[in-house]
């Protein structure tokens, strides 16, 4: 049995995974495939870590994150600009995909990132529809502007696949609605946040996906880990302005864009963004206060489970 310092870090590629164990520095390598994984996880058993950490890195952990999780091995993803500031700080500039496990190691015992449940199977596939229909607007943005300048030939290409995408994204749609009609807890957790002026289907189900931990936090906690919560820029004499930085992006975008809404059609939203416009807030300022005020009423609603009430959320 190893001691309880131990840790380790594991570097993701597509083909094959990067393992260093720290203290001692034990590396191994293995194919990114299911007889890798099962030898990993074998000597993940026997060394018994505290920690394990990998890099978020967009969805190619998220096999392996499962299969760890499925063993019973305390699995933690971190932000990689996290490991990468801290790889500077300690002089490490060379990268390998050893290198960097051992980084993963080294950040692990240091800093000790707290560990986080991993959302279900089931949250997980919602989140990655929900991501693809994300993708699929892009695809749609960037396929409009495009065809502002085509010539004839490839304006009638482009188009085609405008049509292409369109049907694309009402298939993603009715897969959401499929997902959240068969599961009872997330139609209820629906219906609550639906009976917000200004939430919609796209920041109710960013929501469930991106955000389980809505209810379960306090408002600070709940700003920090989305990203709406301001950060001071003080050092000496020197004043700055605050600043929001870091959080859960498309959770984040989501609520923007119902913020904006919300500042025409919610009355709570409106009153108190327009009282911060008329104290002289600037309007990106007063926006984000009002995204975090929203994101309160939300955390509010979810943890005592009661649905929009505008006369009680007016102190949230």
């Amino acid at each position: 049995m190893q001691p309880l310092s131990v840790c380790v870090g594991i570097d993701i590629s597509k083909a094959q995974l990067d393992l260093v164990v720290e203290p001692g520095g034990e590396s191994l390598t293995v194919p990114y495939d299911d007889q890798g994984l099962a030898t990993l996880i074998l000597r993940l058993s026997q060394i018994a870590p505290r920690r394990i950490v990998v890099e978020a890195t967009g969805g190619l952990e998220r096999v392996l994150l499962r299969a760890l999780v499925d063993a019973a091995l305390p699995v933690i993803a971190v932000n990689p600009r996290q490991v990468r500031d801290f790889a500077k700080a300690t002089g490490q500039l060379a990268k390998t995909d050893a290198l960097d496990a051992a980084v993963l190691a080294r950040f692990a015992g240091v800093i000790q990132p707290p560990e986080r449940t991993l959302p279900d199977p089931q949250t997980q596939e919602l989140a990655a529809v929900l991501a693809r229909r994300r993708q699929v607007l892009a695809m749609q943005r960037a396929e409009q502007n495009r065809l502002d300048r085509a010539s004839t030939r490839v304006r009638k290409r482009i188009e085609a696949h405008l049509r292409w995408l369109n049907a694309e994204l009402a298939r993603l749609d009715e897969d959401l609605d499929d997902m959240i009609a068969q599961s009872p807890v997330w139609r209820d957790r629906e219906n609550l946040l639906r009976s917000v002026p200004g939430i919609g289907p796209v920041m109710s189900r960013t929501v469930l996906a991106e955000l389980p931990e809505l209810g379960l936090l306090n408002r600070k906690q709940v700003a920090a880990l989305v990203g709406v919560a301001p950060f001071n820029r003080d050092s000496g004499r020197l004043r700055g302005h605050r600043t929001i930085w870091g959080g859960r992006a498309p959770v984040r975008t989501a609520l923007y864009m119902a913020t904006l809404v919300a500042t025409r059609w919610n009355p709570v939203i409106r009153e108190f963004y327009r009282r911060l416009r008329t104290a002289g807030k600037p309007p990106k300022v007063a926006l984000v206060a009002a995204m975090r005020k929203l994101l309160t009423i939300l955390n509010a609603m979810v943890h005592h489970r009661t649905p929009w009430r505008s006369a009680v959320v007016q102190g949230a």
